[in-house]
């Protein structure tokens, strides 16, 4: 009889390991599990074996009346490759110490180690944030900043990636910084590919503002910012400048300065970058417009300028973009299979 060859040994991967903790909510573990814990053959990459533990044995209880029961605790969880903590219980008590005794010994060893929202907490207490920058939920920076004075918060920013440390701001957040490490590990490719399988944006830059009072601008008159902001969309590939916004919104350039930062979390010229970025990603996508066409088309004045913020914000050049979308969508799609979700 005709032997049948065995399937080769699944590559395996860095491993993934998030902490589950009392009073959290399924989205926070969800995301984290959405990222590292589907099986993606397609993409033909040694993927990660993910876990989720616990600090203490038994059920660990969530919002809405549900249960956990994480088959493992903090020995597995201080010997994964990340570690992440997606929040801790009160931000006001103390952190457990045998966690905080994990998180050290984990990061000597060269573990690299991840908070969303809360979670920047546990590593303060651990003493992994002093003398770092950190991100947090804007709710909660002026907390850790008054508790952990050695760590220099970012209220304003969706996460910061440190090397070995990475934290992020509110959970949502934490879906960008996960992809982050997806791209960090595999590649833009892979990462854009992950992004299109969660029907989000392939980036956004960890520099983004947390918290935009009116993220869609107003054009019924009544927000003069906002007014100014969707005239500057509409032509987005002619000179601005800050004078000929403030101008639009009828006020004196500081005036107009003042008032777009408390609106949006950042100045009008950076503002501007990034909606000119954005506006370039669709065209890189879309076929093989020369780079200078795209930068002409959105605004730069010149290619060198267009890859210089392309690249500050995307972490990889307009052509190393485009040619990972182009390998995204030549990727084979996998067998048919039920649907995970």
């Amino acid at each position: 009889m005709p032997t049948r060859s065995l399937p080769p040994p699944r590559r395996r991967g860095p491993t993934i390991a998030v902490l589950a903790y009392e009073g959290m909510t399924g989205f926070e573990v969800g995301i984290v599990s959405e990222v590292f814990g589907l099986a993606r053959p397609e993409l033909d990459v040694p993927w990660y074996e993910y876990v989720i533990c616990a600090a203490k044995p038994g059920a660990v209880r969530m919002v809405g009346g549900a249960t956990m029961a994480p088959a493992h605790g903090l020995a597995t969880f201080a010997n994964a490759d990340t570690l992440i903590v997606p929040g801790v219980p009160d931000v006001h008590g103390e952190v457990d110490a045998e966690l905080v005794t994990a998180l050290r010994t984990a990061h000597r060893n060269g573990s690299r180690i991840v908070s969303i929202c809360s979670g920047a907490f546990a590593l303060a207490a651990a003493g992994l944030l002093d003398g770092r920058g950190a991100a947090t939920h804007w709710r909660y920076a002026g907390l850790l900043r008054e508790r952990f004075p050695a760590v220099t918060v970012h209220p304003d920013v969706l996460y910061l990636d440190e090397g070995d440390v990475l934290t992020s701001a509110g959970s949502a957040a934490g879906l960008d910084l996960c992809l982050h490490l997806v791209r960090r590990d595999f590649g833009p490719s892979v990462a854009n590919a992950v992004a299109r399988r969660l029907v989000v944006p392939p980036h956004r830059d960890g520099g983004q503002a947390q918290f935009i009072q009116a993220p869609v601008p107003d054009t019924d008159g009544a927000d003069p910012v906002g007014a100014s902001m969707t005239w500057a969309l509409e032509r987005l590939d002619e000179p601005l400048s800050v004078a000929a916004m403030a101008a639009r919104a009828h006020m004196s350039t500081r005036s107009y300065l003042r008032h777009f930062a408390r609106r949006t979390g950042t100045s009008p010229i950076r503002w501007l970058i990034a909606q000119r970025v954005q506006a370039s990603l669709p065209l890189l996508e879309a076929g093989a417009t020369p780079v200078e066409d795209v930068a002409r088309r959105v605004g730069f004045e010149t290619a060198v300028t267009f890859r210089h913020h392309f690249t500050r914000a995307m972490r990889t050049s307009p052509s190393a973009y485009r040619r990972a979308f182009r390998d995204a969508d030549l990727t084979p799609p996998p067998p048919a299979a039920p649907p995970r979700r």
